[in-house]
Formats: structure tokens, C-alpha cells, sequence
């Protein structure tokens, strides 16, 4: 046992890059994943709590998460800024950074509110078997998603390292669904089931804007690695666009036109002018009877025909 532990530590001095014993900047993941689950119990009152909320305590209730928020998304956020790239604060700089960072999360709670009551009213008018907007609330994965990046997308944009991911990561392990927080989203976003999809970290969507399953929104290519830091490289959806299951729309310079429909399994590498539809040709279909084999066309009108005669 003891040679086996030497040659552990042997390891570790041999690959440092994932080896971080003795860090004085220890990111939490279980504690950051609590302090989402917080914000969103304040985001939503009453829905997420283990036990019911009565409006006599409300002001008490909401107080008290709040200061636990700040607590420990402090001292998270101090320990994220410690991993930015090449940085040159010192611990207690950081700290007083990240209180300020903090800070201006916390104001932007009310913000968040007003257009997640819009993608909640998306989701229930967009699906007809909705039964309410309770049932949105406590079960879409979408809505989960969609929460969860819009939290993450206010310290992104706060410039808090590490900690957007890991919120957004947890909710793709949750879901199916990987939205990377640094996505620009409009309001009244739906995703309609949701497993698969991928929208990447320059994509940008407008208002109204509604997605199927399996839909990604991503890069041409990635090959570039490192170097593609910081550049436009995936697409851009106006307001008012249709996505359906299994498409597939890569590229910065790809801009889907406002109020264009793009059909399942749909592949675009190039922009869609505004109030265009897209969709891909009915395959033919064999049909084997017996020990013959005969083939069939079948005429089937595509999905868009039969809403223009709808």
C-alpha cells in the first residue's frame, strides 16, 4: 500500500493540471448548486420549499435566504475570481470584488423575476397540454433550464468565473438540455420537451422565440480550439422563430430571419431571410410484403402543406 501511495503522489507532481491539492480558492460544487436552489426558492415563492410558505412569514422567509445567499455566494465568488485568467488581484481585493459582484446579482433578482413570468406564460400558451402554469413551474424541464441559465447568465455577465458553468452544467445533467451561460436570450423563450438541445456560449436569440428537442445551435467547427476565444461563432435567431426537433443551425454568420420556421432535421450553415420556412424533403419509403419486395412513394404532403391548408 505504501508503494502504491507514492506513486499516486508521484502522479500528481507528474500532472498537476488536474490535481489541485493545497488550492486556497476551493470551489464548492455541492454548496454553489444550494445557493441556486436558494435563488430560485426567492424567484419562485412557495414553490420549491420543503414546507408551506404562509404570507404572515413571507418577509422573515425571503430575509432569511437572502443573507444566506450573500454569505456563501461571497465567498464562492472570491474563490472563482482566484481562477480567472492571468489575474493580478490580491485575496483581499478579491473579496471585496466578489462583494460587490454579490451585491449586484441581488438587485438583479426583480429583473429576473419579470421575464422568467414570461417564459413560464411561453411555455403554458405555447403547449396545449399544459394543465397550468403550476404545472410549468414544478415540472418542464425547459422552464428548469431556462431558470438555471438566466441565474447563470447574471454572474456571467458579472464577469464570476466557473460558477455560471457549474450552475449550467448541473441543469444539463438534470435535463438533457446544455445552454451555455453566456447565451443571449430574449423573453418569452419556450423549449418544447427539450432533451438534446444545445445552444452555445455566442448564440443569440430574440423574443418569442420557440425550439423543439434535439435542436442545436452551435459552431461551424472548434478545431481552432483556444483561438476561437471570444469570437461570434454561433448563430443568430430573430424574434418570433420556429425551431422543430433535430435541426441543426451552425455558425456566426448564420441569422435566422424574424419569424422564420425551420423543419426537423434541418441543417444550415447559412442565413434564412425573415418570414421563411425550411424544411427537408420527404424521404421515399419501401415497403417489403412477403417474399417480394415492391417499392412505394408515398405522396404524403409535408408538415408545412398541411398547416397552409389548416
Amino acid at each position: 500500500m505504501e508503494d502504491l501511495i507514492q506513486s499516486i503522489l508521484k502522479s500528481y507532481e507528474g500532472h498537476p493540471v488536474i490535481c489541485n491539492v493545497d488550492s486556497p480558492s476551493h470551489l464548492d460544487k455541492e454548496l454553489i448548486i444550494e445557493i441556486l436552489n436558494n435563488v430560485r426558492r426567492v424567484l419562485f415563492p412557495g414553490y420549491f420549499e420543503t414546507k408551506r410558505v404562509r404570507c404572515c412569514a413571507i418577509s422573515y422567509h425571503v430575509g432569511e435566504l437572502l443573507e444566506e445567499i450573500r454569505f456563501q455566494l461571497r465567498g464562492q465568488v472570491k474563490n472563482a475570481l482566484a481562477h480567472e485568467r492571468d489575474s493580478k488581484y490580491t485575496e483581499e481585493e478579491n473579496a471585496e470584488r466578489a462583494a460587490q459582484i454579490t451585491e449586484k446579482f441581488l438587485e438583479r433578482l426583480i429583473p429576473l423575476r419579470e421575464i422568467l413570468a414570461k417564459d413560464v406564460q411561453a411555455a403554458y400558451d405555447g403547449d396545449p397540454a399544459a394543465y397550468n402554469t403550476d404545472e410549468v413551474i414544478f415540472s418542464y424541464p425547459g422552464v428548469f433550464a431556462i431558470t438555471v441559465n438566466r441565474i447563470a447568465h447574471e454572474l456571467f455577465v458579472l464577469g464570476v468565473p466557473m460558477i455560471p458553468r457549474i450552475m449550467t452544467e448541473y441543469a444539463h445533467n438534470l435535463t438533457g438540455i446544455d445552454i451555455h451561460p453566456g447565451a443571449t436570450i430574449g423573453e418569452y423563450f419556450f423549449i418544447d420537451h427539450g432533451t438534446g438541445v444545445v445552444i452555445g456560449e455566442t448564440t443569440e436569440i430574440g423574443n418569442n422565440v420557440k425550439i423543439y428537442q434535439g435542436v442545436t445551435l452551435g459552431a461551424l467547427s472548434t478545431r481552432g480550439g483556444q483561438s476561437l476565444r471570444s469570437r461570434k461563432r454561433h448563430p443568430t435567431l430573430k424574434d418570433n422563430v420556429t425551431v422543430y426537433s433535430g435541426a441543426s443551425i451552425l455558425g456566426g454568420e448564420t441569422v435566422i430571419g424574424e419569424g422564420a420556421v425551420i423543419g426537423g432535421n434541418a441543417f444550415l450553415t447559412s442565413s434564412v431571410p425573415d418570414h421563411t420556412r425550411v424544411s427537408i424533403k420527404n424521404p421515399e419509403l419501401q415497403f417489403r410484403r412477403g417474399g417480394n419486395v415492391s417499392t412505394q412513394e408515398l405522396e404524403q404532403e409535408s408538415f408545412f402543406n398541411r398547416k397552409e391548408q389548416d
